[in-house]
């Protein structure tokens, strides 16, 4: 009997039961009564118990398992308690201290005429909680609304308003006795006593009303405002539920319960801490926590076990999924009254139990257990013991809306209770059904109300996986119409019937029942229908299937399938339908065929028709059964039956070999053989010996090209590492200020990565080789290699205090921004909350934890990036990261342009098309007869998990396989041929050459268990076989480092080279070359990259249970990899030419023929994989003998080698397989004859995963001399069948692809409904699709993550980033580089690039003979105004322009001229500088302090700003023009408005004698165009804060990109018809507009009674790229002939403008400048403080003085210049302040930029580009007219035709070109004289001058022909006149009697190359007579 927790039975325990047994038997009317024994150990003690002392370990719970016994001998499930039961425990408890049944409750009748409807009141007002749920109900102050349990109505909850005195509060305490309460349908008040308040709400109970026992719930107001269930009313301490649920799961023999085991996950099943969290009370990965034994049923009888496969009712996707539907409905809950619970521990009471869809919780009945608890009065059933609730599943009226169903809401929900059941709604399963047919049969839940199972309820599985698909989820129109349906348009049940039989007929023998796969068939259907309806709208109604038509209709779909589906119709009840057939089942002889599947129909006249679908198959149901468990408990449920020695049967039947000899007897007869030596390790056959000392001491061959520290980004990793930047940019530029870029200086990261040994060591690896932490300047070069470590952190429990340790440096360093980078971030996404019940996996929740802790949500300076190749679980509704935040890898095609790569990826997608490449040798293969010989073995053990069975056979295989291969030749035919072919392959390959390389095998073996068992079975027989030196057995746990045997670590450290003493492998990549097998165990991949020399990837463990994407695709990831171009492309006659040359040499005769027809078939993209592959044996020729002879046969040297399988970083293989066995053998040192990469350069390898792919040359041992280039091939993939239809689906196209299925365990399916994911969907699209149609399960971490109330939005992180690329890739290596480039952009962000020239033509400017005392502030204008003018331009940026003529430059050299103007490099010089606190910003500057600046604070602000006209006459123009401003409200201040209608009047303007030392005076014009984001006009630090006037002067056109950029400035809006105009005509307006406002503002301030000349009179007109300002000093110089330095300081833009501002009698200089910086900058150049000289790009203009002075507005170029000549010729002063200098910042874009010319009319795209001599052409002529303004066409063709048009004046600087009125750029071969027509000017002396030519430029009437007389020019000097239009040419030349010493031709007239409507410029030319 087992002792109880207390230790000695209490005998007044004992008698009481007996008692009450009795008792029970005399009141009941039914025969049995309940076992004294079952009422004794299923109640629950009440003893007090420390929940500590409810864990054991883990360890001492297998070892006690064991020993645990049930009573009766089979298994009592007594003890899956969980809450619900609790609570009925104490409220039994409650009712009498002896526990006896009470007496049962009469209640009085009810009032005459009263309602007495169940879920109304007396007065017959409706109380239930789904009508009153949106109801706005009033109660008065001090009660609470909560929920009361009707008997009667399960489904449903009451409401009533309490008074919350008589309720418990948090501890169960302290609530008062009796009652008060108000019926809140009717009004009634005043109840005082709760047996009036039960009567007066119809509660109709059958025993004593006690409020304890029916109010249950406190009702709460979700945020949607809807009345939902909340938390259970705690009537009792909570220390005593927790006690009741621990004191059940420690009774001996109660099995072990979930409650308590940490093995199954959850702790107690109550912890009262748990009560205040949201979380499920089990998580809902906990989903098949057993219900029963019943694998032991016959076998092991006493052993007690946590998890069976039993009846999981609800495997993994139960309480998400099928409830799910509902949670997509704005949180409302739709789980209908059919949403079957999740049954988390079942219970086996008769009840059904529901979960809340919304939370998807589970709920579940507990153990039968008193007189209300599953035995009713009358019901026959022989042993109440056992019952199963599989959730009733009722039927929906048609009417009611499937998502009004009553369903609870909140997570804490109890159980409803129970209905009586009528005798037809229970099954018994009969007794040792699994034992007696092999089968447990799995019941597909359907339509309708499923019965209650009794019995032997272990025997059967009931899965929801198709509930779903029938209950068609309610979508919104926008979603129905993308689905192409009609809202109206929902299948009948008799539809969804024959729909179901028609699929499982088309399923066929070998597949399973797909979710995915019938709600596309659902769904084509249901659009069927809809075409249909749309159809018959017009003509006659069609009529639908009536129920009476339905079941021959449906046996008429099954007749067809060859008896594997059969059709049973029942009219009561679907329990007879399932009754008969399992039935049958027990009664079936072994010989008689089941069906497949059996479709139970009940067509029940007052239900309608429901079913349901049993599953009889032997490979279905297992299947079926197996799918529902997730890994975890798959895992977990393999351990246990490895623990509980459950497969020594099996064990003992793989004791003999498949000869039937013992199979440890026959090694050691082997062992005995061989005596003590051993197979030779390399270069030799496999009958070779030698002693092991010297095997040990055998030197390979070292391959010196394998340099396996290089490092190599490639190309896509550079794309994508860019692709990252700029997401980051994006986020840094988003206006939500979530990231400030501009912040930060340097960039420091930690990687999280999954608890991989392996992978942590492979991610140091790539850090230490990338250099990385060198680059950021995170660590010194020495010392870096060491302190790698502390950037990557493992997700295991220590995590918590690195992690911590990392957030400190976070938070103290604000200017650095941190990465956190989550590697492989899909792996263990569950929540912390479902971690506390989880399933003891200790990473449970700590990625979490991690990754979505407030610390790191709100670090502002902290960015996260995960990683993940199957990003799919964090692509939900609820997911954190923003879908504009992904970077996807760039999609392989792209790579396919980048020809230069060596390589390309091979992935998924690759290994699925190349089933269609139709070779002999697939790279993914399904090994059938190992196929066959599994599902004979599975159907001999039918109690084992089908991966044991696997594993099992699959190490038998490689053992018979290796003796086969090596002494028993007579075991071959039992091997399979694709293990032998690996097997040979494995062990033969080292022995082909003097280095010894081979190839590496990896067995995927998910149970860690198995593994082990798996090594060391195969090690043994390796041992035994000798052949331990040939090749290493590695068990790769993800848990423990890489192990290797001393001697191959030695021959790897020969191979490598330069290793140093004490270098052992860390990664797998470490193994390159080495021939071994890794076991790889663990629960999923976690991304590690393997070497080049994998070949074979063995998956054939990976079945059924991995139906989900991630699950599935990420075993295949393991294959992928980088390969050779050829493999994808390959070229023929390279194959050829490879293959026949092998051929010849070692083809037997038998096989040449079927060898060449192979190769000579039309080369498909596969050909260089022919023969890269395994599946070689069929014929079954040994290949020992033909290999020896052909080894003796010389090769052809040029034969090329090629070694094949590529792994995946870096590495090197040789050898692959032949696609003939013979061949095999001895061409595995060439590499595979056929996949011949005989291409001219090597191949590099390039990378996988997660680092940039290598490029490592391919070294490869010497083939008789010659040395081989090998190709690089994808590994050979062996899957299960059951994997294989999934990926190799794409063939046919019939089969679902691995694509469709559920994207990852922890995710559900929002709808049944939905479009299908297409395969060649990117991966954008993948993720939008994922987005939409996918949620999060409960125990998911972003469940958590809900929308936000308001808006309905789900809440992304804005600093979260996922990079997603496929597995093996190269994504370390990118994000490395994006850690970079991301370092280089912050510090490029804090740096700017400004221009760094020296000033020009220095050599031959004036001295200033006026001597100016040096470190003056100001010039002194007495003395300043003595300095000559210097007329020669310095500025660097016109170093190709026409020199000015003075007199020091007819003395220049003009030979050394021309030199030094050839090498005048076109690119300007620029030099990076520091930005400092006083820099301009253009529009991607954000910082805390310009923010108001640069911001408007709400989108409301862009309509503050108000347009005006301003308009005036201007004289040059000859009309009025209209310009608008744009003043945004802020900036108002600065004008004057009329008093009236807010005219605007003028712009104030300061007093000359205004001091203020916070201001600036003058206001700041900045013409700018096509910069609206990089011109730099964000002046706040440069103006150091203060207030200022600055205005923007900006195109009609531009001006919404710059209001949009710059809201908060003043622009000043061009007249459209200067859209096209330049630089001269913003300059023109500009000073005009000054000059009329400097006008009003005089008259203004003149009536207030300023003085005219007292109003301040200059602008500041600067450039959109002026970025920093200087000053400079010269230092005192110690010793005379040391040149002084300058010492020269940043300082503010209002500094230098104050400082120029307070020049004393500045009214008197017409412009102010300063010096443009350059590094060149000498004391030489400051010693003069002032010049008086050019001043560009930032100047002070007096509008006042220089009135008459214009800039030229047609003006493109030169401006400038143009217009500081006229300046100075009208006797004015321009100053240059030399000891400030100006940056320029070099700005890529806008500006001054050329317009693109192109023809008017478009004749064709290809044009060639047109020359500048094509700018004119003669009048009327047929030359192509241009697009571009007609000055612009002028300017340019000067430039360029000084030769053609001035040829004497050629690099003859004597003999300048005369120019009056104008400086135009003639090129810059040619000097050109300024002389002003203006009376009173002041010119360059030119006596004695011959000019070589004159330009006449639009000259006014001040040129007159006397003024002309007085120049001199050269015989043939020629000139041109430009005139407006051809009449004024004629008249000027007229005017200016040119013709007296001219000479022109009718040929010499041109014009510009514009149509006659763009006005044209004429010109004419002519040569001096």
């Amino acid at each position: 009997m087992g002792n109880s927790y207390a230790g000695q039975l209490k005998s007044a325990r004992f008698e009481e039961a007996l008692h009450n047994s009795i008792e029970a038997s005399l009141r009941c009317s039914s025969v049995v009564p309940r076992p004294i024994f079952s009422q004794l150990y299923l109640d629950p003690d009440q003893h007090p118990f420390s929940s500590a002392d409810v864990k054991p370990k883990v360890e001492e719970l297998d070892k006690d398992l064991v020993h645990r016994c049930t009573q009766n001998g089979s298994l009592d499930f007594s003890n899956t308690l969980t809450v619900n039961d609790m609570e009925d425990d104490e409220d039994d408890e409650e009712m009498s201290d002896s526990n006896s049944p009470p007496i049962p409750y009469s209640q009085k009748p009810a009032p005459e005429g009263s309602c007495t409807t169940d879920g109304f009141c007396q007065a017959g007002k409706d109380l239930r909680l789904v009508s009153l749920c949106m109801e706005q109900i009033d109660i008065p102050a001090g009660f609470l609304l909560v929920g009361a349990k009707s008997p009667n109505l399960p489904e449903h909850i009451l409401v009533c308003a309490v008074d919350k005195r008589f309720l418990p509060d948090d501890h169960g305490k302290n609530a008062l006795l009796g009652f008060s309460g108000n019926c809140i349908g009717c009004g009634e008040r005043g109840f005082r006593y709760f047996t009036e308040f039960s009567n007066h709400i119809n509660l109709k109970l059958t025993t004593q009303p006690k409020k304890q026992k029916h109010l249950k719930y406190y009702l709460v107001r979700s945020s949607q405002g809807v009345l939902s269930k909340g938390p259970l009313i705690c009537w009792k301490e909570c220390r005593s539920r927790q006690s009741s649920a621990t004191c059940h799961s420690i009774k001996p023999n109660s099995s072990v319960s979930s409650t308590v085991t940490p093995e199954n996950g959850t702790t107690n099943g109550y912890k009262s801490g748990f009560i205040q969290t949201d979380s499920p009370i089990l998580s809902p990965a906990n989903s098949a926590i057993n219900l029963s034994g019943a694998q032991d049923l016959t076998r092991n009888k006493n052993v007690v076990k946590p998890l069976a496969l039993s009846l999981q009712v609800v495997g993994k996707t139960f309480a998400a999924d099928a409830a799910n539907g509902n949670s997509s409905h704005g949180g409302k809950n739709s789980a209908t009254s059919s949403t079957p619970a999740r049954p988390g521990n079942y219970s086996l009471s008769p009840r059904p139990s529901y979960a809340s869809g919304d939370q998807a919780t589970m709920f579940i009945s507990g153990p039968p257990k008193k007189r209300h608890r599953g035995w009713y009065p009358g019901s026959p059933l022989p042993q109440p013991g056992l019952v199963v609730p599989v959730p009733t599943v009722r039927p929906l009226s048609r009417t009611e809306s499937l998502l009004s169903a009553p369903v609870p809401q909140t997570p804490l929900t109890g159980i409803l209770q129970p209905r009586p059941i009528p005798a037809g709604e229970t099954v018994i399963v009969p007794e040792n059904l699994l034992s007696n047919s092999g089968i447990r049969p799995v019941i597909l839940i359907g339509y309708g109300t499923l019965p209650y199972f009794y019995g032997n309820v272990g025997d059967i599985v009931v899965s929801p996986l198709l509930v779903n698909c029938y209950k068609i989820p309610q979508l919104e129109n926008k979603d129905l119409e993308q689905l192409g349906l009609t809202g109206s348009q929902l299948l009948s049940v008799e539809n969804m019937i024959l729909l179901t039989i028609q699929y499982l007929v088309r399923l066929g023998p070998d597949q399973i029942p797909l979710r995915e796969e019938f709600e596309q068939i659902m769904l084509k259907a249901m659009q069927e229908f809809t075409l249909r309806e749309r159809a018959l709208q017009m003509g006659a109604q069609w009529i639908p299937v009536s129920p009476g038509q339905l079941p021959w209709l449906a046996r008429l779909i099954a007749s067809v399938s060859q008896d594997l589906v059969h059709v049973i119709v029942t009219q009561n009840s679907l329990a007879e339908g399932i009754s008969e057939t399992l039935r049958t089942l027990s009664e079936m002889r072994h010989y008689q065929r089941l069906p497949d599947y059996v479709v139970a129909i009940c067509a029940s006249k007052i239900r309608g028709n429901e079913f349901c679908v049993v599953v009889l198959g032997q490979h279905q149901s297992r299947a079926l059964a197996e799918s529902m468990l997730t890994t975890s408990e798959f895992l977990k449920e393999i351990s246990y039956e490895l623990i509980t020695g459950k497969v020594s049967f099996l064990a003992s039947h793989f004791k003999t070999t498949s000869l039937g000899d013992d199979l440890d007897k026959l090694l050691e007869k082997m062992q005995q053989r061989r005596g003590d030596s051993v197979v030779t390790p390399f270069n030799g056959d496999l009958n070779e010996y030698v002693s092991p000392q010297e095997a040990a001491a055998m030197i390979p061959t070292q391959n010196l090209d394998l340099d396996n520290e290089t490092f190599q980004i490639y190309q896509p990793q550079l794309t994508v590492a860019r692709k990252l930047l700029s997401q980051v940019c994006a986020i840094a530029d988003s206006g939500s200020q979530s990231l400030d870029l501009g912040h930060f200086s340097k960039v420091d990261f930690i990687v999280i990565v999954p608890r991989s040994e392996v992978l942590v060591q492979q991610t140091l690896q790539r850090i230490r080789q990338s250099g990385v932490l060198v680059d950021l300047g995170l660590e010194e070069n020495g010392t870096a290699y060491q302190r790698a470590e502390k950037y990557v952190v493992r997700l295991d429990n220590e995590i918590q205090t690195k992690f911590e340790v990392f957030m400190r440096r976070v938070k103290q360093n604000p200017y650095t921004l941190f990465v956190l980078v989550h590697d492989n971030c899909h792996v263990e996404l569950t929540s912390v909350i479902s971690g506390s019940l989880s399933h003891g996996e200790p990473s449970h929740g700590l990625a979490d934890r991690v990754i979505n802790c407030r610390e790191v949500l709100e670090a502002f300076n902290l960015l996260v990036l995960q990683v993940s190749s199957f990003p799919y679980t964090l692509q939900t509704q609820q997911s954190r990261i923003s879908s504009s935040n992904e970077v996807h890898w760039i999609q392989l095609d792209s790579m396919e342009d980048m020809s230069c790569e060596e390589k390309l990826y091979f992935g998924l997608n690759e290994y699925s098309k190349s089933l269609q490449w139709g070779i002999t040798s697939p790279l993914l293969r399904c090994d059938e007869t190992f196929e066959k010989m599994v599902n004979t073995l599975l159907e001999r053990y039918p109690r084992l998990h089908s991966m044991v069975v696997r594993c099992y056979l699959l190490i038998q295989q490689y053992s018979e396989a290796l003796m086969a291969l090596t002494t028993m030749a007579s075991l071959r035919d039992h091997s399979t041929p694709e293990t032998l072919s690996i097997m040979d392959d494995l062990i033969s390959s080292p022995g082909k050459t003097k280095s010894g390389r081979g190839h590496m095998l990896i067995i995927r073996v998910p149970s860690v268990q198995l593994a082990m068992l798996a090594k060391e079975r195969l090690q043994e027989v390796r041992d035994r076989l000798g052949l331990q030196y040939r090749f290493e057995i590695i068990l790769g746990n993800p848990a423990s480092e890489v192990s290797v045997a001393t001697h191959f670590v030695a021959r790897l450290k020969t191979w490598r080279g330069n290793e140093p003493e004490e270098w052992i492998p860390r990664t797998y990549q470490d193994l390159e070359g080495l021939p071994c097998i890794v076991i790889l165990t663990g629960k999923d991949p976690l991304g590690e990259t393997f070497p080049r020399s994998l070949k074979y990837c063995d998956l054939r463990l990976i079945d059924s249970s991995y139906l989900t994407r991630t699950a599935l695709e990420q075993e295949v990831g393991l294959a992928c990899c980088y390969v050779s171009k050829e493999v994808i492309r390959g070229s023929t006659v390279a194959l050829d030419l490879s293959g026949k040359e092998q051929e010849r040499t070692t083809v037997s005769e038998n096989e040449s023929d079927e060898l060449l027809i192979d190769l000579e078939r039309p080369q498909s993209n596969s050909s260089a994989v022919t023969g890269t592959s395994g599946s070689i044996m069929e014929n079954g020729v040994s290949s020992s003998s033909a290999a020896d002879k052909s080894q003796k046969q010389p090769l052809t040297p040029s034969f090329q080698s090629s070694a094949n399988s590529v792994g995946l970083d870096e590495g090197v293989s040789t050898g692959t397989v032949g696609t003939g066995e013979t061949l095999k053998q001895e061409c595995d040192s060439l590499g595979p004859p056929m996949a011949s990469s005989t291409t001219s350069k090597p191949s590099l390898a390039s990378s996988s995963s997660s680092s940039g792919p290598r490029a490592l040359p391919w070294p490869g041992g010497p083939v008789q001399g010659c040395r081989g280039l090998h190709a690089a091939l994808p590994p050979i993939v062996i899957l299960s069948k059951a994997a294989y239809s999934l990926l190799g689906s794409q063939r046919g196209g019939k089969l679902p692809s691995s694509s469709s299925l559920l994207p990852h365990a922890d995710v559900a399916w929002v709808s049944s409904l939905r479009p299908l994911l297409h395969k060649d969907m990117s991966s954008e699209e993948q993720s939008l699709y994922y987005r939409q149609w996918t949620s999060a399960r409960q125990h998911h971490a972003d469940y958590s993550n809900q929308p936000d109330p308001n808006s309905g939005a789900w809440a992304c992180h804005p600093r979260r980033l996922l990079l997603t690329g496929p597995p093996q890739v190269g994504k370390t290596g990118s994000y490395l580089q994006f850690l970079r480039i991301l370092f280089r952009m912050l510090i490029r962000l804090l740096e700017v690039d400004v221009y760094d020239e020296g000033e020009i033509n220095t050599d031959h400017s004036e001295s200033s003979e006026v001597s100016q005392s040096e470190g003056e502030p100001w010039p002194d204008i007495e003395s300043f105004s003595k300095i000559p003018f210097d007329i020669s331009v310095h500025d660097p940026k016109y170093s190709l322009m026409s020199l000015v003529y003075t007199e020091k430059l007819a003395g220049v050299k003009q030979e050394a001229r021309k030199e030094s103007r050839a090498e005048e490099a076109r690119k300007r010089a620029t030099v990076s500088m520091m930005l400092t606190k006083y820099a301009a910003y253009n529009t991607f500057h954000h910082c805390e302090q310009c923010h108001q600046y640069m911001d408007f604070t709400s989108a409301s602000q862009m309509s503050d700003s108000t347009l005006h006209a301003f308009t005036f006459s201007s004289s040059m123009l000859g009309e009025e023009v209209q310009l608008y401003f744009i003043i945004p409200k802020s900036k108002e201040s600065h004008f004057v408005f009329s008093k009236q209608g807010k005219h605007l009047e003028s712009m104030r303007l300061p007093l000359v004698s205004d001091k203020n030392l916070n201001v600036v005076k003058s206001p700041i014009f900045t013409p700018s165009s096509g910069r609206h984001e990089h011109g730099l006009l964000n002046l706040f630090h440069a103006m150091e804060g203060i207030s200022h006037l600055h205005l923007l002067v900006v195109k009609e056109y531009e001006m919404p990109l710059y209001r949009k950029c710059w809201p908060n400035h003043i622009m000043l809006v061009l007249p459209g018809m200067f859209n096209n105009a330049g630089v001269g005509a913003a300059r023109f307006l500009i000073k005009e507009l000054s000059y009329h406002n400097l006008e009003l503002e005089r008259n203004r301030l003149e009536e207030l009674g300023v003085k005219r000349q007292c109003v301040w009179p200059f602008i500041v007109v600067m450039d959109d790229s002026c970025v920093l300002w200087n000053i400079h000093s010269v230092q005192e110089q110690t010793s005379p002939p040391v040149e002084a330095g300058v010492s020269s300081k940043n300082v503010s833009l209002k500094s230098v403008l104050q400082h120029i501002e307070a020049t004393p009698k500045i009214v008197h200089y017409a412009i102010l400048g300063i010096q443009k910086w350059s590094s060149k900058l000498t004391s030489q150049s400051l010693k003069a403080p002032f010049s008086r000289c050019h001043v560009h790009d930032f100047i002070l203009l007096n509008i006042d003085l220089t009135q008459n002075v214009q800039y030229d507005f047609n003006r493109y170029f030169c401006e400038d210049v143009d217009f500081n000549l006229r300046t100075n010729s009208s006797g004015l002063l321009i100053c240059r302040f030399n000891n400030f200098s100006l940056m320029k910042k070099h700005v890529q874009v806008g500006g001054q930029r050329d317009f693109i010319i192109k023809p008017k009319i478009m004749v064709s795209e290809s044009l060639a580009p047109i020359l500048p001599l094509q700018y004119v052409c003669a009048p009327d002529s047929e030359h192509t007219l241009l697009a571009a303004p007609a000055q612009f066409l002028l300017e340019k063709f000067l430039q360029h035709a000084s030769f053609k048009l001035f040829p004497k004046a050629i690099r003859n600087f004597k003999s300048p070109v005369l120019a009056i009125d104008c400086y135009l750029n003639i090129g810059p071969e040619v000097a050109i004289c300024y002389i002003s027509s203006r009376p009173h000017s002041s010119n360059v002396n030119c006596e004695g001058v011959f000019f070589s030519g004159l330009l006449l430029y639009l000259c006014d009437s001040f040129v007159g022909a006397d003024l002309l007389k007085k120049f001199k020019f050269l015989k043939g000097a020629t000139l041109c006149v430009i005139c407006q239009d051809r009449s004024s040419l004629r008249q000027t030349i007229v005017r200016l009697e040119l013709e007296d010493e001219w000479q022109f031709r009718l040929r010499d007239e041109f014009q510009t190359a514009n149509s006659s409507d763009d006005k044209p410029l004429y010109f004419l030319t002519g040569r001096h007579v």
